[in-house]
Parts: C-alpha cells; sequence; structure tokens
C-alpha cells in the first residue's frame, strides 16, 4: 500500500537521522567547527590584553606590580627569538612526559587491583583519595631530603602527585560497568588478565581518561612546584626555575613570561592529545556531539 510505503519511508529516514551525527545533520564544516573553536578563546585573550592595558594605564597598582602587556611581550618575544623559552620548555616538558608515563605504568595495574580486590580497596582506597588530594608541593622538601636534589627528586613528587588520580579515575570507570559485562567474560571463558585487558580497560575507558587528565594535570603542577623550589645546574632550568628566575630578580615581566609559558604547555597538552582521545571515545559510544 502506498501510504504505509510512505510511512516505512519516513520512519526510515527518522532512524537514519538519528544515527547521523548532529554536524552531519546541521551540515556543519570543519570550517565552522574550527572557528567555533579559535574564535572564542582567541576574543577573550584580547579582551584581557586590553582589560590589561587599560589597568596599567590607570596606574592603579606601581609598574613592578603590573607591568604593561608590551613589557611582558618584549620579553617572552626576546626568550623566543634567542631560543631559551623552547629550552624550558623542552626540560620541563620531556621530564613530565617521562614521569607520567611511568605514573600510568604503576597507576593502571594498581587501580585494576584497587577496584577488584575488595580486602585491597578497603585496605588502600582512602589513603589514594587522600594522596589525591594532598598538595603535590608538600612532598618537596621530603623529597630533597630522601633524594638530595637530583632528577630523582622531580619523578617522585610528579609520581606521587600523578599516580593516585590516574587510580582513583580508573577505580570510578570500573565501578560505573554494568555487571553483566564481567559476568559474560567469565561464562566465555576469559580469565583475569583477558577480562581486564579485553572487558573493564575498554569499558572503564571514559572513566579511565579523565583520571589520566587529571593526573596530567596534578603531575604537570607537582614539577613546577619541584622545580621552582628544588634549583640546581645538574637539574637544567626548567619552567619552574625561570619562574623562580622571576621572584629572586622581582621581575615581572619574567614572572609573567612564564606563566604564559606554563600555560601554553597545558592548553597544548590538552587540545593536542586529550580531546583528540575524548573525541574518539565519545565517537565510539556516539556521544560525538557532546565535543
Amino acid at each position: 500500500m502506498p501510504q504505509l510505503d510512505d510511512l516505512d519511508a519516513k520512519v526510515e529516514a527518522g532512524l537514519d537521522a538519528l544515527d547521523t551525527p548532529p554536524d552531519t545533520v546541521q551540515g556543519q564544516g570543519k570550517l565552522r567547527r574550527f572557528l567555533w573553536a579559535v574564535v572564542p578563546p582567541v576574543a577573550f585573550l584580547v579582551l584581557l590584553v586590553v582589560v590589561w592595558q587599560c589597568l596599567w594605564a590607570a596606574a592603579f597598582w606601581p609598574e613592578y606590580q603590573l607591568p604593561a602587556p608590551a613589557a611582558v611581550w618584549a620579553e617572552l618575544w626576546g626568550r623566543i627569538t634567542d631560543a631559551e623559552a623552547f629550552g624550558f620548555i623542552w626540560t620541563s616538558v620531556h621530564r613530565a612526559v617521562l614521569g607520567f608515563l611511568i605514573a600510568i605504568v604503576i597507576a593502571t595495574p594498581l587501580g585494576l587491583v584497587v577496584a577488584k580486590v575488595r580486602v585491597v580497596r578497603s585496605a588502600i582506597g582512602p589513603f589514594l583519595s587522600g594522596l589525591q588530594s594532598l598538595p603535590s608541593v608538600a612532598w618537596v622538601p621530603a623529597a630533597i631530603l630522601w633524594f638530595g636534589v637530583t632528577p630523582t627528586t622531580m619523578f617522585a613528587v610528579l609520581l606521587l602527585g600523578s599516580v593516585p588520580s590516574i587510580a582513583n579515575g580508573l577505580v570510578a570507570g570500573i565501578d560505573q560497568i554494568p555487571p553483566i559485562l564481567p559476568r559474560v567474560g567469565k561464562v566465555m571463558g576469559a580469565g583475569r588478565l583477558k577480562a581486564s585487558w579485553h572487558i573493564l580497560l575498554p569499558a572503564a575507558l571514559p572513566g579511565y581518561l579523565a583520571g589520566l587528565k587529571q593526573g596530567w594535570a596534578f603531575s604537570w603542577r607537582s614539577l613546577m612546584a619541584a622545580e621552582i623550589i628544588a634549583t640546581s645546574p645538574l637539574l637544567g632550568k626548567g619552567l619552574g626555575a625561570y619562574l623562580d628566575d622571576g621572584r629572586t630578580l622581582s621581575d615581572m615581566p619574567t614572572v609573567i613570561s612564564a606563566i604564559v609559558l606554563i600555560l601554553l604547555v597545558g592548553v597544548g597538552i590538552e587540545l593536542l592529545v586529550f580531546r583528540p582521545l575524548e573525541r574518539s571515545v565519545l565517537r565510539a559510544r556516539g556521544l560525538s556531539g557532546a565535543l
């Protein structure tokens, strides 16, 4: 019958529309998504600089407390043109990435054990939560006394700051897995290792990814705190040491330049690493419109 055929066609079109990502339905292209991603933060940055310039021109604070944007830019551009800024960034970033990878290797099995073994969870679960809330800078004096002013101190502080966050994120992700999934794996003959690799980790991926993001944030902040406090020629000069130079010399343009570089690294890691990972995970779960 024609009417039934029309109805079937409409239902089919409606289901196709539900399955189609929102960007395709609305006809949004890559250019529009790019503009939405770039224009708002750039506009906010311009507004921030304009407000800063107005406050500096009004002279509410002395020059050594609030320098002009041009003075900060001159300091920052000078460090970039003589390649010192890249040296600071490399010293800090390669140390942070290496420590973060070690933290993932430690925290992932730890999170699995805490999530699945009740006795272990009762024993160390509260301590993991407590360590996550402990300011990372509190570990710096202890690490210096343990290991001296050495790279080991930096990695110790970094690991103590990031491992609890990654492990707790994985535990939270596993707690949200529907109970039927581990049961199906058990029925199909999956052992503990196979079930962890093929069922628990993929199903807990959103929570695990959130823990990784938080773990990176904690490790980056921990490293900056360690570099500010523990300075030595043996460690090289990272962004934290560059920031501390500005404090020591009472040079506010240097301080703000260091803060800008630290912020740029954080934003860059978010946009280049974690944002694409989040997008791929959400798309795999049919949630592509969330980001």
